[in-house]
Order: structure tokens, then C-alpha cells, then sequence
């Protein structure tokens, strides 16, 4: 066998293993095969395989091709790649992509990938995963990603085991294994879908996130997306996904990066393997076997109760490791971890190393807290979790009050002085730190007075901040910085405007689901009396650089501009208007440079008496205001 037949032989053997949840190698090692193969033969056809045929139900072609997608693992080749244009960032969750087809607004059929070309029809399957809307608005495909969120990984596992079924050994192939079973497909309840592709033949879709926003509206949850442009917007978001990497129940391997300008992917087009104007850029991973010497414990600002394994030393991606986060008190109790099991270990994208399988399993026993590591009190089994109650837990107390001081930029106060400040009970909560005096400071170890006066000075310095720093610290659930930004920009740039906010109002904000506006409200009024008790201690949220000319009346844009789509946007929001993606009886105005526009915008802004105005006009209302 030649050197190029063996490769052959191995990518196609290795993607069909990957297909049916049973991969043997990482993503990189696999990737490695692909580019040793382009080197010596980069016409081979085993290169152009899209998918793979695995499943051997009904088929279904595709109208348009299910591409893979071309990648990247370097930083600096997916900056060129992007060449200072706009690009729609999503993560890249770890699934089996599908395609729904909806005729008179009707799910007709679902299929998978397959080989590009042709899909595995899996229509009684996905009846089972609940979050996929049966009835739409419209006529059209969407496509994206069946997953499995570890809550639901564990539960699947129990169920299998009393089901006599060999349970998976990872969340990774959980997805495939279950998609391809012909027995037990209500197990696929315990999946979920999200979708990241629409085709339809509406006219007023022109950008990639119009896309996304339009899936919002007809009833589809999406991945979280941002639009960006330059090198610092790319490598901010990258370190958000590699934040939903360490602390998110789903599998993410990257990014999906799009260009935004639809016009640019009818320019470009596509090979027969990849679409030319999307990326993924993936993270390099490694993974290695270790031996597990211990199992601590540590209790998060949640209460959460975080499982750390001590490992033999291992080398992972330039780094030493010596211990890997078990995930939670689920995985722990699934695969029975305990000391002296050799276990997979990964480390992804300098991410936090992570276990992933067992290899050996020991004769010991498992060992699982009844009580809370930092404060004895007892601790309850909620789900897949361990969770401590008890709101006086110091742990509990220093993780939030570490987390706010880490996100606020108070510098030189440690997380060893916190714990001093802590057990003196100088500190017992966030504004605690702001009542603190030069003398408190003066009481601590090792703390003299050049060191003191430069600790309350660091302290008292952060009270001039922005809003979207201020949430961004606060620990509010679905307040991640990009999202809090979007809500401040929307015209939510007032504690008063954001206490008075309602779901319904937050979903005005452009790529705000429903799931994430109404965490956002639950947990604003939950930190609303630390935000009050920050403010009466002189904390001044600095006014953002937008006037108020427009006085927060909501704009909606159908067509072509004579600018970027998004300068226009933020011109909107900085005379303190609110863009808003769908035109309902709260739009002010809708911005059309057609008279006579058969765009849904356009007729939904007739029958609602919405007042339609140019470019120019607009132009015109912002130089009558100043």
C-alpha cells in the first residue's frame, strides 16, 4: 500500500468513526492526516469528503449542498482571512449538523449531513427534541446543530443503564450514537437543537445577523453571536467562547466565523468541499493519560461545589499539568472517579484542562462530600450538582467578592488579603470593600502605609465606572460583557431604565433570546440592592458618549444604505435611538431609501401606521434636534 492509499484509508475510516460517535483520534490528530495527505496528493478525493454516509436509513438529497467547513488553528491566518471585514463570530458547538425543511410553514423533513450531497432523513427523531418548532411563519430550510448539554448527558446515562443499553462514554458521542439508533428514539428528548443557517427566499435578509434575528423571531434559539471586525474585536470574543468553554454545559472546539455582507457569499461562492466566505478557527488540543492522586472540592459564588483532580505531572500543550477540573459532582458519580483511576485528560486553547475519560479504573472508593469543604454546613444534591446554601459561606462570600474585584480592575488586592479582610470581618460583601479606611487597610499583614494608601486609592478609583463594566462585574447571569454591551447601546444605559425593563423589552436588544433576556431580569433585581448600597457609598456610572437627541425612539432599517449597516446603527444609538431588528407598534420609524419596498418590513410598517422615512430624512430629524 502506497503512503497516499494508507492516508486515504485512514481519514475515511477515521471520519466514518468520528460520524458514528466513536472517534479514536483528537480533531488535531485528524486534521494532521488531512494536511500531510494535501501535501503530497491535494487533489484526492478522500480531501473533498463532506460528512460521511454512516447511517444507513432513508436518504435525502440536499437542494444546496451541506459543506464542511475550511479551518484554521492559527490566529494571525484567520485576522488575514478576515481582512478588516465585517464577520459574524459564533461558537462552534461540538454536535451533528441538521437541516428542517418547512413547507407551508410546516416541518416536512429533517435530515442530517451525511455526505454533503445526500442526508440521513431523520424526521421521527427529531419530533422528540422539544425546542424545535413545528410551525413557522415562512417557507424555508434551516440548519444547525443537535447537541447535548452535560445535565442532560448524565440523566441520559442513567436512563440508558436501566434500559439495559451500553451507556456512551463521553458527552462527545452521545449526539451521533443516539441520532443513528433505530430503538429508543424518545431518548432523543433529551437533546437540543440550535440553529445557525436560514434559507428562505425573503428579500430583506442582506447580512448574516439578519439571519440570526430572523430565526430569534420565528422561533428558533441560537448560539450567541457578535459581529466584529479588527484584530482586538476577534481575540475579545475569542476569550468570551473560551470563557463558555471552562463554565458552559455545552461542547464547544472554537469558532464559526461568517462574512457578514450576503452579497460577498454570492461573490465568493464554494468549492466542492467548503464555502469560501466561512471559517473555523479551531483550538489546538492535546490530550494525554494521567493518574489521579486526590479529588478536592471547592465551593464557587454559586455555592456550587467544583470537583479539581490532583494528577500525576503531565505535559499538555507546553504546560505542566497537575490538576483537571471532573466538571461537577454529576461526572464524578457517572464514572465512579475516585484515586488511583487513570483518566484522559484534554487542554484545548489554553483553556483549563479537562478530564474526558476513564482508562483504568481503580479498586477504590468513591469519595463525595456530605458537607461544604468551606463552611461544614451540609450541602444537597441538586441534578447533576452539589450545591451549599448557606449564604454566610465564607467561600461563597470571597469567590463573588474575588469575581467583582478580578472584573472591576481593583488592583493589588489579592485574593490571600481578601481572605485576611474576610476572617477580621472587615468584608462580608461587595460594598463592604468601599466602606474599608486607610486604617482597616493599615491592620492587615504585612501592609505599611505606601501599600495601604495605594490599596484604597486603587479601591476608591473604580466607583467612576461604565455600565457595562458595573454589570459585567455584578455577576449577573446572562451578563456577559458583549451582551451587556448590547443592552446599554440598545438604550438600557441607566439603572433606572434597566430596573424598569421587562423581558419583552430586552428582546428588542439585536441576538437577546428569550432564555438570556429573562436571566438577565431575574438576576438584575437579584443584585439590585448591592448596585443601590454601591451607589448611596458615591459609585458614579459614567454617562456614555451619545447625546439624547432621538430621546429613545426605535428605528427599524429595510434595504441598502448609502453607509455601513452598522456605522448607521451606531449613529442611531449615539443620538439615543434604539435599533430594533423586526418592525412591532413600539417602532418610532422605519428607514427605507425605496419608495415603494415589498420587503415584510415594509408592508408590517404600512398596516401599523409606522411612519417610513429615508436615509436623508434621518439625517435631516438629527440636524432639526441639535
Amino acid at each position: 500500500m502506497t503512503k497516499v492509499e494508507e492516508l486515504e484509508r485512514q481519514i475515511k475510516r477515521h471520519k466514518a468513526l468520528y460520524y458514528q460517535g466513536r472517534a479514536e483520534i483528537s480533531d488535531e490528530a485528524f486534521d494532521l492526516l488531512e494536511e500531510e495527505l494535501r501535501k503530497i496528493d491535494p487533489e484526492n478525493a478522500a480531501l473533498k469528503m463532506v460528512g460521511t454516509a454512516t447511517f444507513s436509513s432513508k436518504k435525502v438529497k440536499h437542494e444546496k449542498k451541506m459543506l464542511s467547513l475550511e479551518k484554521t488553528y492559527v490566529l494571525e491566518d484567520l485576522i488575514n482571512w478576515i481582512n478588516n471585514r465585517e464577520v459574524v463570530v459564533t461558537p462552534k458547538i461540538d454536535g451533528v449538523s441538521c437541516s428542517l425543511i418547512y413547507e407551508n410553514g410546516i416541518l416536512k423533513i429533517a435530515k442530517t449531513r451525511g455526505d454533503g450531497e445526500f442526508g440521513e432523513e431523520i424526521s421521527e427523531k427529531i419530533a422528540w427534541i422539544g425546542n424545535i418548532p413545528n410551525k413557522v411563519k415562512i417557507d424555508c430550510e434551516v440548519r444547525g446543530e443537535i447537541f447535548c448539554r452535560m445535565e442532560q448527558f448524565i440523566s441520559l446515562v442513567e436512563e440508558m443503564k436501566k434500559l439495559d443499553l451500553d451507556p456512551p462514554s463521553s458527552q462527545r458521542n452521545i449526539v451521533a450514537g443516539l441520532i443513528s439508533r433505530k430503538d429508543h428514539i424518545e431518548l432523543c428528548q433529551n437533546l437540543e437543537f440550535l440553529a445557525f443557517d436560514l434559507i428562505t427566499e425573503q428579500q430583506n435578509i442582506v447580512r448574516e445577523r439578519d439571519k440570526y434575528n430572523k430565526l430569534t423571531k420565528i422561533g428558533f434559539e441560537i448560539p450567541p453571536f457578535q459581529v466584529v471586525k479588527n484584530k482586538n474585536e476577534i481575540e475579545a470574543e475569542l476569550e468570551e467562547v473560551k470563557s463558555m468553554m471552562e463554565n458552559g454545559d455545552m461542547l464547544i472546539d472554537g469558532m464559526v466565523i461568517t462574512l457578514d455582507d450576503l452579497k460577498l457569499h454570492n461573490e465568493l461562492g464554494e468549492t466542492s468541499h467548503h464555502p469560501k466566505y466561512k471559517i473555523a478557527y479551531k483550538f489546538v488540543g492535546q490530550s494525554k493519560e494521567t493518574k489521579i492522586k486526590k479529588i478536592n472540592w471547592y465551593t464557587s459564588k454559586n455555592g456550587i461545589l467544583t470537583p479539581v483532580a490532583e494528577v500525576e505531572p503531565v505535559e499538555l500543550s507546553g504546560a505542566t499539568v497537575t490538576n483537571v477540573t471532573l466538571h461537577n459532582f454529576g461526572v464524578v458519580k457517572q464514572f465512579n472517579l475516585k484515586k488511583g483511576d487513570t483518566i484522559e485528560i484534554v487542554r484545548s486553547g489554553e483553556v483549563i484542562p479537562k478530564f474526558l475519560s476513564v482508562k483504568v479504573s481503580s479498586k477504590g472508593t468513591m469519595l463525595v462530600p456530605s458537607e461544604c469543604p468551606s463552611c461544614g454546613k451540609q450541602v444537597f444534591e441538586e441534578e447533576i450538582r452539589l450545591v451549599c446554601k448557606n449564604k454566610e459561606c465564607p467561600d461563597r462570600i470571597k469567590e463573588g467578592i474575588l469575581d467583582f474585584i478580578n472584573k472591576i480592575g481593583i488592583y493589588d488586592l489579592s485574593e490571600k488579603r481578601l481572605q485576611e479582610m474576610i476572617k477580621k470581618r472587615l468584608v462580608k460583601e461587595i460594598p463592604d470593600l468601599y466602606r474599608l479606611t486607610k486604617a482597616d487597610l493599615l491592620g492587615l499583614d504585612k501592609t505599611k502605609e505606601k501599600l495601604a494608601e495605594k490599596l484604597f486609592q486603587n479601591i476608591q478609583v473604580t466607583k467612576q465606572t461604565t455600565m457595562v463594566k458595573l454589570l459585567g462585574s455584578l455577576g449577573i447571569s446572562g451578563a456577559a460583557i458583549n451582551r451587556c454591551e448590547k443592552i446599554a447601546h440598545a438604550g438600557f444605559d441607566t439603572i433606572d431604565k434597566i430596573s424598569s425593563a421587562s423581558v419583552e423589552d430586552l428582546l428588542r436588544v439585536e441576538g437577546l433570546a428569550e432564555k438570556s433576556a429573562t436571566e438577565f431580569v431575574n438576576s438584575f433585581k437579584e443584585k439590585l440592592p448591592i448596585i443601590e448600597k454601591l451607589l448611596a457609598l458615591g459609585f458614579e456610572i459614567e454617562k456614555s458618549e451619545k447625546n439624547d437627541l432621538l430621546g429613545g425612539k426605535v428605528f427599524v432599517i429595510t434595504g441598502e444604505l448609502s453607509v455601513k449597516r452598522k456605522d448607521f446603527e451606531d449613529l442611531v444609538r449615539k443620538n439615543g435611538g434604539v435599533i430594533s431588528s423586526s418592525v412591532s407598534k413600539n417602532t418610532s420609524f422605519l428607514i427605507s431609501n425605496e419608495n415603494d419596498s415589498g420587503s415584510s418590513k415594509f408592508i408590517k410598517a404600512q398596516k401599523l401606521k409606522v411612519p417610513v422615512i429615508t436615509e436623508e430624512d434621518f439625517n435631516e430629524m438629527l440636524k432639526k434636534h441639535e
